[in-house]
């Protein structure tokens, strides 16, 4: 930790508020956004993996409202995988940062058995248009970009347990950048956003509400999930990182009457490249549904920001 005094060009970081990726103001005009973020496989395909790695680490630039200009590889990777599934996992992360408008300028790789690949990613941002988790207010509405529940469809599908198309959904929806989202967000006003990773929707939702000293109010009902989702809920075939974040969450959340425990457990699956969830002024609404109607992006209303604290899950 550190006086934040003493550092007034760190705008997010270690002392200000926890959040998604540190910014540190380069000038009145310019800010640079620094993450990273590395992972073991989550699914078969050497490029899939590499290509969802890349998608997840670019997603924390854009849940601070940036762009995506650099980055270098982080890699784990044993000497005995044969050389041209190496090649893959770096080809698919390669494209991923190429897809989104950046460059790939280099990186470090130490050998290891168990493979674990990711990026170190730099983007910038007006030092105005920062987006944070502390921003929500009371009277927002809460929207979601993408659909949960790519956890346990990926837990499914280790355990050999997923039906046909149900993988490749949740793979699409990994390896589909926040960039559009974004910069459609960043367009009109927007009071606070995170992105749905590790921690599920219910704990970076629990983030937001504690940064922003405000409740968030989420309808189940209104939240998307991918195919299979639900069924796999239904089969108990939650990872166990499910339980730990029930853990660590459960006293700030309350679930109202109706709210299944299968549903519950949805909310605390973690999330890999997950969506934006992001407050918005509810004057807003209609205009923001139909910038990314006209853009071909999803968009869903999932609740709202009142005075309070913690979550507020209803049916």
């Amino acid at each position: 930790m550190f006086p934040a005094e003493r550092f007034p060009q760190v705008l997010v970081g270690l002392g200000t508020v926890w959040d998604d990726a540190a910014v540190y103001r380069l000038s009145d005009e310019l800010a640079l956004i620094a993450t990273l973020d590395f992972f073991t496989p989550i699914v078969d395909d050497p490029y899939q993996y590499g290509a969802i790695a890349a998608t997840n680490a670019l997603s924390d630039i854009y849940a601070m409202g940036g762009q995506f200009a650099l980055a270098l590889n982080i890699s784990c990777l044993s000497e005995c995988l044969p050389p041209e599934i190496i090649a893959e996992i770096l080809r698919g992360g390669a494209d991923k940062v190429a897809e989104a408008g950046g460059v790939l300028v280099g990186g470090h790789s130490v050998d290891d058995k168990e493979p674990k690949y990711g990026l170190v990613a730099l983007g910038f941002v007006h030092p105005d248009r920062v987006l944070t988790k502390a921003g929500a207010q009371p009277g927002d509405t809460l929207v979601l970009t993408k659909p949960l529940g790519v956890g346990i469809v990926t837990t499914a599908f280790k355990a050999d347990q997923t039906k046909p198309g149900h993988i490749e959904a949740a793979t699409a929806s990994m390896l589909k950048l926040n960039r559009a989202a974004v910069e459609l967000l960043q367009q009109g006003t927007t009071h606070a956003c995170t992105d749905v990773t590790g921690f599920a929707l219910l704990g970076h939702a629990c983030e937001m509400a504690e940064q922003s000293g405000v409740q968030l109010r989420i309808h189940a009902g209104q939240i998307p999930f991918v195919p299979g989702a639900e069924e796999y809920a239904d089969m108990w075939l939650f990872p166990a990182g499910t339980a730990r974040n029930q853990d660590g969450f459960r006293d700030r959340v309350h679930f109202g009457p109706g709210v299944t425990e299968e549903t519950q457990h949805l909310l605390y699956t973690p999330e890999t490249s997950g969506g934006l969830l992001a407050a918005i002024p509810p004057d807003r609404v209609d205009e923001l549904k139909a910038a990314f109607a006209q853009a071909n992006e999803p968009l869903w209303i999932i609740g709202e920001v009142v005075s309070g604290a913690g979550i507020a899950v209803s049916v």
